[in-house]
């Protein structure tokens, strides 16, 4: 049995407090289906007090005037402290959310301290001031900090995303109120603790763990400049409509619905090696997986089998088990959501190709058998709705514009690949997909390039200077003439 971790406390601006509030979070294994961590629930009068010492950190205190290498020693330190504590990090979001320990140590804790070190680099070269000759004279542009940010994070990557809003906040000299998600708290716990260790001023981080409803109450917040959110497109066009009260500025990190196009020439081997991991990454519960896999026609039955064998051989259980390849879905919800669109997949006369249903086996925990569908068609609800599982739709397509179409044939537009022999072809198939992230013949997201969706997958931009950008304000300075 896993032991049982309780905080009583809150981390507001650097400290241990004790909570406003009386409401507990309780932490559930998707694995045991027992409570393995507690911490306090933040209230509306926690996040006021949280708000109110940001803001007087922002305002006032040193964190926004100290230099830039000041600021890169305190963030390089977070990041260090990460490195250090990689394993425990993941060994606690597999005991929260079911990730495969493997694929935590690899993306949830050593990929969060590689955004952390993406960030630092940026921050070193992005151009803070630059002088311009203007119409009516010299102008001087500044980019300045754009204050106190809510930074709202899922809990499928909560490490991951953390990092990828608490890293280019920090380094532009904003400061922070972190809300987790109540199912994954305990990882933002060890991360304040770092935070603290490596020395960031009072005032400028806060972790509030909170529901749906506080959440609202932080966002909507007039001390709130910025709001850099990650969850699903119904609650972030409710956060955009909350932050537009005050007309906060809101980044908006949503859904997908992406798919992998194999091209006629592609060698199946390499295809279904390729895509398999990136389709069912982190139990399917990822943003970017490639949950439609689209193949030619003519070869429909050589993939069929190809990924059916291949999604029927992963290794489904303990998620703390190394050889674990797919553990438990998040929560019980999640787990009912899942197995729904399988009944609807089938309704709707997809064929399940591989699983279905809930392994033999493992009667306690939130499991679902890794599930391909074939005969999909693109109108289909399991190909156009976010399942955020271990299924995924395998749909056949005649020529090459046809797979383009069905490709850009959806709400979303956050990732997609192509698997091709002709690497220059898988380029000019990438340049014709609406979608804002991209990879030929691999599976990838770089922490230097710019991160985000077209369409329904959200607004603005993580990561690389673009996402820096998005934490800084530009001030415009006329110059007299001459100067």
């Amino acid at each position: 049995m896993t032991e049982l971790v309780e905080h009583g406390q809150l981390f507001i601006g650097g400290e241990l407090t004790d909570p406003l509030g009386e409401d507990v979070i309780e932490v559930i294994s998707p694995h045991t289906e027992e409570v393995i961590g507690r911490v306090p629930h933040a209230s509306r009068q926690d996040v006021d007090r949280a708000v109110a010492v940001a803001r007087r950190a922002f305002d006032e205190g040193p964190w926004p005037r100290a230099a830039l290498e000041q600021r890169i020693e305190v963030v390089s330190r977070i990041k260090d402290g990460i490195a250090a504590r990689h394993e425990e990090i993941a060994r606690v979001i597999s005991s929260q959310n079911g990730s495969p320990y493997s694929w935590s140590v690899l993306a949830q804790a050593l990929g969060a301290m590689m955004v952390w070190d993406a960030a630092i680099r940026v921050a070193r070269d992005h151009p803070y001031e630059e002088r311009r000759d203007g119409v009516l004279g010299p102008i001087l542009v500044r980019r300045e900090p754009v204050g106190v940010v809510a930074a709202v994070v899922p809990w499928n990557v909560p490490q991951f995303v953390a990092a990828a809003k608490l890293a280019p906040a920090l380094l532009a000299g904003c400061t922070v109120v972190l809300k987790p998600s109540p199912e994954s708290p305990l990882d933002a716990y060890l991360l304040a603790g770092i935070a603290r260790d490596a020395g960031l001023p009072e005032g400028v981080l806060s972790v509030l763990p909170a529901d749906r409803e506080v959440s609202e109450y932080l966002v909507g917040h007039p001390g709130i400049d910025k709001v850099s959110f990650t969850g699903s497109v119904a609650a972030g066009k409710r956060v955009m409509e909350v932050a537009a009260r005050h007309l906060t500025r809101v980044t908006l990190e949503l859904g997908g619905k992406s798919a992998a196009v194999v091209l006629p020439d592609a060698d199946v081997a390499t295809a279904v090696a390729g895509i398999v991991p990136a389709a069912w990454m982190n139990n399917g519960q990822a943003c970017v997986a490639q949950t439609r896999i689209l193949v030619p026609r003519t070869r429909y039955d050589a993939y069929a089998d190809a990924f059916a064998q291949a999604a029927g051989a992963l290794k489904v259980g303990d998620p703390l088990d190394p050889a674990t390849q797919v553990g438990p879905l998040v929560a019980r919800r999640q787990q009912q959501r899942n197995l729904d669109y399988i009944r609807i997949g089938q309704e709707e006369g997809a064929k399940v190709l591989t699983g279905g249903g809930r392994p033999g086996g493992l009667e306690r925990g939130w499991y679902v058998e890794p599930t391909l569908f074939g005969d999909v068609h693109n109108a289909m609800r399991i190909a156009r709705e976010e399942i955020f599982g271990p299924v995924i739709c395998l749909l056949p397509y005649g020529d090459e514009q046809e797979a383009v179409e069905i490709a850009n044939d959806s709400d979303y537009g956050l990732s997609g690949s192509v698997w091709t022999a002709d690497v220059e072809h898988g380029i000019d198939i990438a340049r014709q997909v609406r979608t804002g992230t991209y990879s030929v013949n691999t599976f990838s997201l770089d922490m230097l390039g710019p991160f985000g969706g077209y369409k329904n997958s959200g607004l603005g931009r993580e990561f690389g200077p673009e996402g820096f950008g998005e934490y800084l304000e530009h001030k415009m300075i006329h110059l007299p003439a001459g100067a």
